[in-house]
């Protein structure tokens, strides 16, 4: 099939792009390299797959140049790219997350829709939807009250889903993410920020008093989930895709000085706007619907994460004390 990937040089969509080149696809990768922070470790991220002969590349700004060109050969799509994190998303920033989560998602399902050919496109949602109030588990069915700006702009982008769906029949998935780990996490999330102060000797700040648990999944129990997705007969369903195991900060802050054979040098400060206290999917529905059953252990994928981080950083000079 003809597959397009939002996002493609992200953490998320270079390993979902590798494993659909290797099922025989063929991908149109899609990313903005010019106005990221992190340009050297997104084109890491595509290191693999850029010479590939069934992988096509597109450094571009999606807000800025017409898809209709790139959807209307394409039988599936998954849309990745956006603006993610929490604590980011207050302030003057929302407009950019505005922009990134809701007016792009916007201008996608207006390209889909011209589409006779597509058939399926994949929504990368969040569990910040849930806004961490719904009781230990969060359903597909538990209030979706989002604490955060950036909760708000990804169910946004649900809701707007599933109006195309209603109105003209695009067919969609959206699939809310738990708390994704693995090789290539973006600098800004917690296992790649406390690896690389573990490596580098440097000091590290936890917000809240690291009780907070978060239902962790390996990025290649998602990447199945999204492929199963891609799949799934059916549209205009919404799935929770979460993993194996949950755990507190300050456990896996243990594990990793267990990983790096030193102590982390921390210090706490009070909870953040918008971060909620736990989180834990429910995911007995895409059980029972795609089949989707992760495997990995939160110790074997933090091990794997641990020397792709190391590999990034172990060459540096630690910062002084």
């Amino acid at each position: 099939m003809n597959i397009v990937i939002t996002g493609a040089a992200g953490f998320i969509g270079s390993h979902l792009s590798e494993a659909l080149l290797k099922r025989g696809h063929t991908v149109i990768g899609i990313d903005d390299l010019e106005h990221t922070t992190n340009r050297n470790i997104k084109e890491d991220n595509l290191k693999n797959i850029l010479g590939h002969p069934q992988f096509q590349w597109n450094s571009t700004d999606l807000l800025k140049i017409d898809l209709d060109h790139l959807i209307n050969n394409a039988d599936v799509i998954f849309h990745l790219a956006g603006i993610a994190g929490v604590r980011n998303s207050w302030g003057l920033s929302f407009n950019d997350y505005l922009q990134a989560n809701v007016l792009l998602t916007q201008k996608i399902l207006e390209a889909c829709k011209k589409s006779a050919r597509l058939k399926k496109i994949v929504y990368a949602s969040s569990s910040s939807v849930y806004g961490g109030g719904s009781g230990p588990f969060s359903s597909e069915e538990s209030p979706t009250r989002p604490i955060s700006p950036y909760g708000l702009t990804k169910l946004a982008g649900e809701h707007l889903c599933s109006l195309y769906y209603k109105q003209y029949g695009l067919p969609y998935t959206a699939l809310r993410y738990f708390t994704v780990y693995g090789p290539r996490q973006r600098p800004d999330m917690g296992f790649h920020r406390f690896m690389k102060a573990a490596i580098l000797d440097q000091p590290l700040t936890i917000y809240g008093n690291g009780q907070q648990t978060r239902d962790f999944t390996y990025i290649s129990d998602l990447v199945e989930g999204n492929i199963q997705a891609m799949n799934y007969k059916n549209h205009g369903t919404v799935f929770n895709i979460g993993g194996v195991e949950t755990a507190s900060v300050n456990e896996v802050i243990t594990t990793i000085e267990r990983l790096s054979g030193k102590k982390l040098q921390l210090s706490y400060l009070p909870e953040q706007p918008g971060d909620p206290f736990t989180t834990r999917g429910d995911i007995s529905f895409a059980r029972n619907e795609l089949g989707y059953h992760p495997i990995i252990s939160l110790d074997e994928g933090m091990t794997e994460q641990w020397a792709y981080i190391s590999g990034l950083y172990g060459n540096e000079v630690a910062s002084p004390k």
